[in-house]
């Protein structure tokens, strides 16, 4: 059984940092694409970062340059770095596994974890 644990949400103010992490349980992690998406309240889930099994990297325009990923294999981990935060940034944090089709679209997701917070105050 395939599991993803988010953690490292919380509470920031604006320019601030988080690290967010997610565990992976499982073959999952080192044979598929990961990623990080964020629903914002009253909002679509929308991508904000993936990573590939080769190391590609891809980001939302509104993070690039801000937010950073990375997957510890050795860990089965996968982080996400979040620098210079802004109040539009808050939203409940996903970590996703096992891109099908598109790695832009939350519905080429084959697994998810369960979203972590980050609140980003002005």
């Amino acid at each position: 059984q395939v599991q993803l644990v988010e953690s490292g949400g919380g509470w920031v103010q604006a320019g601030g940092s988080l690290r967010l992490s997610c565990s992976v349980s499982g073959r999952t992690f080192s044979s598929n694409t990961m990623a990080w998406f964020r629903q914002a309240p009253g909002k679509e889930r929308e991508f904000v970062a993936s990573q590939r099994i080769i190391g590609t990297q891809y980001y939302a325009d509104s993070v690039k340059g801000r937010f950073t990923i990375s997957r510890d294999y050795a860990k089965n981990t996968m982080y996400l770095q979040m620098n210079s935060l802004k109040p539009e940034d808050t939203a409940v944090y996903y970590c996703a596994a096992a891109a099908g089709g598109s790695i832009y679209n939350s519905r080429s997701y084959q697994y998810w974890g369960q979203g972590t917070q980050v609140t980003v105050s002005s």
